[in-house]
């Protein structure tokens, strides 16, 4: 059976996370956060450990940078936080090619939806602001956006956040 897959999105420090946990307790006592932030400086990592402190002994966490799908979450409740840091580490091994990353990116994620578990994804909406000053930046736009539909066109429910106020983008299913 396949992977029940929510989806949260939104703009940054709009409470996704707080969200996604939130959701996750509230379909068991034990979930899991995937977490896929690599340590690219001090302020990534504070922003690491402020999110640490955010879950207490309930969770169990995981930490994959790229290989989503090489862990085993069957039957379990997994918050992956988030689509943005793990594409940009995906964009970054791979020489900043966005079609690249984008076709290993979809691989990598058809592969993990194929085991039996609930998936809370999160992820930015980083196109709604200014076009970016570099061709890198405009790429890694074009990549983030791709990858949202991806996955968005697969959730069983969606949210869009702002202020902390969860707006339901679909619903195909009663949690």
């Amino acid at each position: 059976m396949p992977a029940t897959l929510y989806y949260i999105t939104g703009g940054e420090r709009s409470g996704k996370s707080a969200f996604a946990q939130k959701l996750a307790l509230s379909l068991c006592n034990n979930p899991v956060y995937l977490a896929t932030s690599r340590v690219w400086d001090d302020e990534f990592r504070q922003r690491i450990e402020r999110h640490k402190a955010d879950r207490d002994s309930r969770w169990t966490t995981v930490e994959e940078e790229t290989a989503l799908a090489s862990h085993n979450f069957s039957g379990k409740i997994v918050v992956l936080d988030c689509i943005t840091l793990w594409l940009t580490n995906l964009y970054s091994d791979h020489n900043f090619i966005a079609d690249k990353a984008f076709e290993i990116a979809k691989d990598e994620w058809n592969k993990l939806l194929e085991q039996n578990f609930t998936l809370i994804v999160i992820s930015n909406e980083i196109g709604m602001g200014g076009h970016g000053t570099s061709e890198a930046q405009r790429a890694f736009t074009s990549l983030q956006g791709w990858m949202n539909q991806h996955i968005a066109s697969m959730a069983h429910k969606a949210w869009f956040m702002v202020s902390g106020i969860p707006m339901v983008l679909k619903d195909t299913t009663s949690i």
